[in-house]
Order: C-alpha cells, then sequence, then structure tokens
C-alpha cells in the first residue's frame, strides 16, 4: 500500500512539473497568456493536436519538439506505471487468494473460528500457543495480531463460506460473532454440514443458550454470566481463585492444568493410578478422569482403574505433564 501511494503520488508530481513547465514556457517564449499556454501544453503532452492558438515562432517550435517529446514520454511512464500498479495488485490478490484457499484446503481436523474480534483473538492465540490449526472467518478486514493466520473474509453464516473454511473436514467450530442470532445461525449450518462437528457458540442474552443447545451447539459460553461469577468468586474464594489462575494461566511453566486422552494401545490402559506411576515418578495430580459416556470422576483414589478413552485432568509441571501425552498415546 505505502509503494503504490508513492507511485501515484510520483506520477503526479511529473505530470504536474512537466504542464508547468510547458505552461510557463510558452508564457516566456510566445508572450501567450497563462490559458493559451495551459491549452498548448495539454494538446501538445496529449497529442491531440486539435488546434495551435497563435502561430508559433521558431523558438516557439523548437520548444514544441522538447515539450512533446518530454511530455509524451512522462505520459508514458505514468499510464505504464499505472497499468503495472493495477496488474501486479490484481496479481498479487489472485495469487494470494489462492495460497489461501491451498492451505485451507489441506487443512484437516481443523477448527474454525468465526469472528476476530476480542473474544475471537483470544480463542487464536490460545490455539496457536498449542500448535493447533485453524482457520478464521472475518466479515470485515480487521488488523491481525499475527500475520501468519489463516483469514478467510465472507459471511460465516453462509453455508459457501463455511465449506470454504473446511467445515466438512473441521474437527470443531467457535462462533463467537457479535450477536445471538447471527451466532444461532452458525450453529444451524455448520451442525447440518458437519454433523459431527464439535461446536461451541457465544451467547449474551438470557433464553438465548437453550436455543443454542437446541440448534446443535455441544457447548455454549455467556461471557457476562461468567464474568459475574469470576467476579463473585474472587470476593468469596480470592484463594481458589488464585490457584485456578494460576493453574490455568497461559504460558505458565512452573504448573499448568491440562485433560489428557488415554489412546487405544497405551500402556496405560487398564492400570491403576498407582500401579502407573503418574504421581509418584511424575509428581502429576489426576484431579478427575472423565469417562467417554461423559461421567465425571472426581479425585480419584490411587486403585481408580484408567481406562482405554478417558480422559484424565490432570495438574503438574509442563515438562512433565508431555511425559503423560506421550505415555497416554499408543506404545
Amino acid at each position: 500500500m505505502k509503494e503504490l501511494r508513492s507511485r501515484l503520488i510520483f506520477s503526479a508530481i511529473l505530470i504536474g512539473l512537466i504542464i508547468a513547465f510547458g505552461t510557463f514556457g510558452y508564457m516566456i517564449i510566445e508572450g501567450w497568456n497563462l490559458l493559451d499556454s495551459l491549452y498548448m501544453t495539454i494538446i501538445t503532452i496529449t497529442t491531440v493536436g486539435y488546434r495551435e492558438v497563435h502561430v508559433l515562432s521558431p523558438y516557439g517550435i523548437v520548444f514544441t519538439i522538447i515539450l512533446l517529446i518530454g511530455g509524451v514520454g512522462i505520459i508514458l511512464y505514468v499510464l505504464a506505471s499505472g497499468a503495472r500498479v493495477i496488474l501486479e495488485g490484481e496479481l498479487q490478490e489472485v495469487l494470494g487468494r489462492r495460497r489461501l484457499e491451498k492451505k485451507i484446503n489441506e487443512l484437516k481436523d481443523h477448527y474454525i473460528i468465526c469472528g476476530y474480534g476480542r473474544m475471537g483473538s483470544i480463542v487464536c492465540k490460545e490455539l496457536k500457543d498449542k500448535g493447533i490449526s485453524f482457520v478464521v472467518i472475518e466479515k470485515n478486514p480487521v488488523p491481525l495480531d499475527d500475520k501468519d493466520i489463516l483469514i478467510l473474509y465472507g459471511d460465516a453464516t453462509s453455508d459457501e463460506t463455511l465449506k470454504r473454511a473446511g467445515v466438512e473436514r473441521a474437527k470443531g467450530l467457535v462462533s463467537v460473532l457479535p450477536t445471538d442470532a447471527e451466532n444461532l445461525f452458525v450453529v444451524l449450518s455448520a451442525r447440518e454440514l458437519n454433523p459431527d462437528l464439535f461446536i461451541v457458540a457465544r451467547a449474551s442474552d438470557e433464553g438465548a443458550e437453550q436455543k443454542m443447545l437446541r440448534a446443535g451447539a455441544n457447548r455454549v459460553v455467556s461471557p457476562y454470566h461468567i464474568g459475574g461469577l469470576k467476579i463473585a468468586h474472587i470476593i468469596l474464594k480470592p484463594a481458589v481463585m488464585d490457584f485456578i489462575e494460576f493453574a490455568t494461566k497461559s504460558g505458565n511453566i512452573e504448573l499448568q492444568m491440562e485433560e489428557v486422552t488415554i489412546k487405544e494401545g497405551s500402556k496405560l490402559g487398564g492400570l491403576a493410578l498407582d500401579e502407573c506411576g503418574i504421581g509418584r515418578e511424575l509428581g502429576i495430580i489426576v484431579v478427575a478422569i472423565k469417562k467417554p459416556t461423559g461421567r465425571m470422576e472426581f479425585s480419584p483414589t490411587s486403585r481408580s482403574i484408567i481406562q482405554v478413552g478417558d480422559t484424565l485432568i490432570a495438574l503438574g509441571e509442563i515438562s512433565k505433564l508431555k511425559v503423560l501425552e506421550g505415555m497416554a498415546s499408543a506404545s
């Protein structure tokens, strides 16, 4: 954009200079008035040759030849520069769009973030920090915190836009558009296009949460409700909230809370917590075990059996949690 502006300014200066040169030249050499000199300059550099205002003197003829050569050269340069800017801009736009579509088409099991506002940008940052692939759908051009973010400009409520974002291959979708109506429409469209999609939607008004759940959302988040509860808990349970924030803070290297799913073929499958050495060797605390049915087993004992498909809610150092993730994978 800066280069385009510079080219346009430079071209305008060149045209202004050649017009001024010709106008004042005729005024000095031929003694014509300003209007006649300007008219003669314009018809000369544009090669129109409509009619000469006065008969030229020999000096005027020589000056006209110089003006004609210089003016035509400048006009051709300006036209060529303008054409190059237009063609390069269109070419870059086409190539950029094709590169974006190619990258999106290569995505699989990714997440689609509908809306890159205050909430959407935070979601994108967290996903990027975890190395999770995602694409953003945004209606209006917005400044990006990270230039590497794949962003698709369009209407997220449109089936065509969702398909371009790879909704049929996606693992999940997050809709944080400004209004509940837009989020509801996205949930309906996305659920129809991909019945297995995990959908999280934002709700602002009371009653919108149940509508979005009925429309097909797996989870609905109300920022105002959560914010109010958090403020109340900070007042009533400040130590608990400090611990939760410390354990869930992004980038914290001392302590982190993660969920680890036990995959098929993992050596942890069928073992009790005390047999696998999670607490004894890694110093990790298993806060809860989520069963494949969705049932949550809180404060599991050392004799609790880990089954394939279970999700461990674990608390520990990041390095130790990565070791646990390796143990939970197929051996």
